[in-house]
Protein backbone atom coordinates (compact mmCIF):
# COMPACT_ATOMS: atom_id res chain seq x y z
CA UNK A 1 0.00 0.00 0.00
CA UNK A 2 1.58 3.37 -0.67
CA UNK A 3 0.63 6.45 1.23
CA UNK A 4 0.27 9.85 0.08
CA UNK A 5 1.19 13.20 3.05
CA UNK A 6 -2.59 13.03 3.05
CA UNK A 7 -3.08 9.51 4.29
CA UNK A 8 -0.03 9.89 6.70
CA UNK A 9 -1.59 12.97 8.38
CA UNK A 10 -5.12 11.00 8.99
CA UNK A 11 -3.13 7.92 10.30
CA UNK A 12 -1.17 10.75 12.58
CA UNK A 13 -3.47 12.13 13.99
CA UNK A 14 -5.18 9.30 15.11
CA UNK A 15 -2.40 8.29 17.19
CA UNK A 16 -1.04 11.66 18.71
CA UNK A 17 -5.12 11.66 19.63
CA UNK A 18 -4.96 8.29 21.15
CA UNK A 19 -1.02 9.50 23.37
CA UNK A 20 -2.55 12.62 24.81
CA UNK A 21 -5.74 10.50 25.88
CA UNK A 22 -3.80 7.82 27.77
CA UNK A 23 -1.50 10.22 29.79
CA UNK A 24 -4.36 12.21 31.25
CA UNK A 25 -7.36 9.80 31.10
CA UNK A 26 -6.47 7.91 33.86
CA UNK A 27 -5.55 11.13 36.57
CA UNK A 28 -7.97 11.23 39.41
CA UNK A 29 -8.33 13.05 42.67
CA UNK A 30 -9.64 10.23 45.43
CA UNK A 31 -10.05 12.78 48.27
CA UNK A 32 -9.13 16.45 48.52
CA UNK A 33 -9.28 17.92 52.09
CA UNK A 34 -8.00 20.69 53.89
CA UNK A 35 -6.94 20.88 57.68
CA UNK A 36 -4.50 22.40 60.10
CA UNK A 37 -1.30 20.20 59.62
CA UNK A 38 0.46 17.00 58.27
CA UNK A 39 1.19 14.47 60.81
CA UNK A 40 2.56 11.16 59.20
CA UNK A 41 1.76 12.09 55.73
CA UNK A 42 -1.66 12.35 56.76
CA UNK A 43 -3.94 15.62 57.23
CA UNK A 44 -4.78 16.97 60.69
CA UNK A 45 -7.77 18.40 61.52
CA UNK A 46 -9.94 18.69 58.28
CA UNK A 47 -12.52 21.11 58.33
CA UNK A 48 -14.48 23.31 56.42
CA UNK A 49 -14.63 26.22 58.91
CA UNK A 50 -11.42 27.47 60.66
CA UNK A 51 -10.44 30.63 62.95
CA UNK A 52 -8.35 33.39 61.97
CA UNK A 53 -6.00 32.87 63.93
CA UNK A 54 -4.97 29.45 62.17
CA UNK A 55 -1.82 30.54 60.62
CA UNK A 56 -1.57 27.70 58.30
CA UNK A 57 -3.56 25.59 56.43
CA UNK A 58 -2.54 22.33 54.62
CA UNK A 59 -4.41 20.89 51.43
CA UNK A 60 -4.10 17.58 51.17
CA UNK A 61 -4.60 15.69 48.03
CA UNK A 62 -5.22 11.65 47.04
CA UNK A 63 -4.27 11.34 43.73
CA UNK A 64 -4.86 7.52 41.61
CA UNK A 65 -4.05 6.51 38.15
CA UNK A 66 -0.76 8.60 37.20
CA UNK A 67 1.74 7.73 34.99
CA UNK A 68 4.61 9.02 33.81
CA UNK A 69 5.31 11.31 37.06
CA UNK A 70 2.20 14.22 36.14
CA UNK A 71 2.68 17.57 37.68
CA UNK A 72 -0.43 18.69 39.03
CA UNK A 73 -1.01 22.13 41.33
CA UNK A 74 -3.13 23.71 44.21
CA UNK A 75 -4.59 26.81 43.29
CA UNK A 76 -5.39 28.74 46.41
CA UNK A 77 -8.25 31.45 45.98
CA UNK A 78 -9.28 34.23 48.70
CA UNK A 79 -13.01 36.00 47.91
CA UNK A 80 -12.07 34.77 44.30
CA UNK A 81 -8.86 36.10 43.52
CA UNK A 82 -6.03 33.10 43.10
CA UNK A 83 -3.27 33.86 45.95
CA UNK A 84 -0.83 30.89 45.30
CA UNK A 85 -0.32 28.26 43.16
CA UNK A 86 1.89 25.30 44.01
CA UNK A 87 3.30 22.73 41.38
CA UNK A 88 3.76 19.35 42.99
CA UNK A 89 4.92 16.17 41.27
CA UNK A 90 2.87 12.64 41.16
CA UNK A 91 5.94 10.72 41.66
CA UNK A 92 3.25 7.10 41.22
CA UNK A 93 0.32 5.70 40.04
CA UNK A 94 -1.55 6.26 44.04
CA UNK A 95 0.24 9.19 45.69
CA UNK A 96 -0.89 11.38 48.26
CA UNK A 97 0.47 15.52 48.22
CA UNK A 98 -0.14 18.50 49.70
CA UNK A 99 0.35 21.80 49.79
CA UNK A 100 0.05 24.72 52.31
CA UNK A 101 -0.65 28.52 52.78
CA UNK A 102 -0.03 30.96 55.69
CA UNK A 103 -3.16 32.94 56.83
CA UNK A 104 -3.33 36.37 57.98
CA UNK A 105 -5.41 37.01 60.80
CA UNK A 106 -7.59 39.51 58.85
CA UNK A 107 -7.84 37.11 55.56
CA UNK A 108 -11.03 36.40 56.61
CA UNK A 109 -14.27 35.19 54.18
CA UNK A 110 -14.26 31.95 51.69
CA UNK A 111 -11.23 30.23 50.58
CA UNK A 112 -11.25 27.45 47.85
CA UNK A 113 -8.24 25.27 46.50
CA UNK A 114 -8.50 23.85 43.02
CA UNK A 115 -6.38 20.97 41.88
CA UNK A 116 -5.79 21.15 38.30
CA UNK A 117 -4.03 19.05 36.04
CA UNK A 118 -1.28 19.48 33.52
CA UNK A 119 -3.62 21.02 31.25
CA UNK A 120 -4.95 22.92 33.84
CA UNK A 121 -8.31 21.05 33.96
CA UNK A 122 -10.07 21.32 37.27
CA UNK A 123 -9.82 18.03 38.74
CA UNK A 124 -11.09 18.67 42.16
CA UNK A 125 -11.42 21.54 44.31
CA UNK A 126 -12.63 22.09 48.33
CA UNK A 127 -14.12 25.60 49.55
CA UNK A 128 -13.64 26.72 53.53
CA UNK A 129 -14.25 29.25 55.09
CA UNK A 130 -12.37 31.35 57.60
CA UNK A 131 -14.42 33.10 60.40
CA UNK A 132 -13.01 35.92 62.43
Amino acid sequence: MKFNSTTRTALLIPVFTLINFVAFAQLTVQSIEVGTSIENRELVGADSTFSSDVNTLYCHTTINGAENEPTIKHVWYYNGEEQASINLNVRSENFRTWSSKKIWHTWTGNWKVEVLDANDNVLASKEFTIKP
